[in-house]
């Protein structure tokens, strides 16, 4: 689901219509409105709920800032589950109905296609609406000012924009929907041998589907052609039609670093500059693309990425099981003496050899067992899977790594005395 964060503005002379009416110990609706934001990114939604219906029973209120507070308030009734209210909320804040303002905020249609999951074309429409209105907003941005804050308000319409382009796509590789009306099928290998190929593959008797989703990445990129999220359903997209060189290529296209001070090396670094770039996605996202790599063979690249996964949080049942699988792959591989499957070096620095790799395996799927169990996880082919390469694992005699032993002298404090004034505490 492609979330979208509103971000809303108040007018200078909004701003002091609503002051002036108010006495000194009244708020003005603007304060208001700015505190019920900050709420909402707060997570604090039930107070943000209060602020704007306040704002709703203020007769002082103009009709765009009522418009604003409906939108907050129908956001904080979505977080809060209220699902059913939130739309009939947002559908307030768009044509035909009588208190829409012209122009709806690009937002409501977004969170309206989010919501309408029965009816695809219905979908698609909110979500193209809400692109013509961005795209409309973006003109007014084209030409640059240098102000950082104008150029981030720049950045963040582009990403709605090519948020609502990936929005589309997902509806139409969507298996549950049938939008051609036409020999169109539509297979997940779920297979827990091969569960790194969790993207939809994309069987067409026409090329029309194939046609459409190459259409509408064709225009996300145009907005941004270094969004990551876009070039990474450009990847499965690709491996759909089964590219996988042009699924790869995308995957590994980042955008250059800043430009930085000679001495800022780490964010100069194009290596080290990707992985703050992944590192900052969403751990679900990096997840379905570690997927991706793993289904284009690029077995480092995602063992780098679910490393980083797991160090976010370690509780994440599916990157220790991914993380295990992939080590489990190298090791298969170096066993046969693929010179693509070195990676890393143990503590003497040498190559690791596929016993250390398989050992790394057995440990993640160890580790992912154990969390399935407490967890309760209902992914029950997960687990079989990691069963079965546990067991095979066995088979060739790989056990876990063991314990690491604590010094039985760590801990221990011995009292020193001199001669001096002060006694001094050593750790022996």
């Amino acid at each position: 689901m492609v979330r979208t964060r509103t971000r809303q503005k108040t007018s200078a002379h909004t701003t002091s219509a609503s002051t002036s009416t108010t006495t000194p110990s009244t708020p003005s609706v603007s304060s208001l409105l700015s505190k019920a934001q900050d709420l909402i990114i707060q997570c604090d939604y039930s107070l943000a709920r209060k602020f704007s219906e306040r704002v709703l029973t203020r007769e002082d209120a103009t009709s765009t800032e009522k418009s604003q507070a409906r939108e907050m308030l129908a956001v904080t009734l979505l977080e809060t589950g209220d699902v059913d209210s939130a739309k009939e909320i947002f559908l307030t804040l768009v044509p035909p109905h009588p208190e829409a303002p012209s122009p709806p905020p690009p937002s409501a249609y977004l969170y309206l296609a989010q919501l309408t999951d029965d009816d695809p074309h219905a979908a698609l429409a909110h979500y193209q609406s809400a692109i013509d209105l961005l795209q409309t907003q973006l003109k007014g941005k084209s030409i640059s000012t240098g102000n950082a804050s104008e150029d981030e308000d720049e950045a963040e319409v582009k990403g709605n924009i090519v948020r609502a382009y990936l929005g589309m796509i997902e509806i139409w590789m969507d298996p549950e929907y049938d939008l051609w009306q036409a020999p169109f099928f539509f297979s997940l290998r779920n297979h827990p041998r091969h569960r790194s190929s969790a993207y939809l593959s994309l069987v067409a008797s026409s090329t029309a589907a194939s046609t459409t989703c190459d259409a509408l990445l064709s225009r996300a990129l145009q907005i941004d052609p270094q969004h990551l999220e876009a070039l990474q359903t450009l990847a499965s997209v690709r491996l759909s039609q089964e590219k996988p060189d042009e699924a790869l290529l995308a995957l590994r296209t980042f955008p250059s670093p800043p430009i930085q001070d000679d001495s800022d090396a780490v964010t100069a670094d194009p290596r080290s500059h990707a992985h703050l770039l992944l590192d900052a996605l969403p751990i679900q996202t990096r997840i379905a693309r570690a997927k991706l790599l793993l289904e284009c063979g690029a077995y480092p690249d995602a063992l780098s990425l679910l490393e980083g996964v797991v160090a976010t949080d370690d509780t994440i049942i599916e990157g220790w099981y991914l993380m295990g699988w992939t080590w489990w792959l190298l090791a298969e591989r170096k066993k046969e003496d693929d010179v693509a499957a070195t990676v890393g070096l143990d503590e003497d620095g040498q190559e690791l050899e596929w016993q250390d790799m398989a050992r790394d395996a057995r440990d993640c799927l160890e580790t992912c067992q154990t969390l399935h169990a407490s967890q309760g996880h209902p992914d029950i082919p997960l687990v079989e899977h990691v069963k079965e390469l546990i067991s095979s694992l066995d088979a060739l005699g790989i056990q876990p790594s063991p314990l690491e032993e604590e010094d039985d002298n760590d801990g221990e404090w011995e009292e020193v005395s001199d001669d001096g004034e002060n006694e001094d505490i050593e750790m022996t």
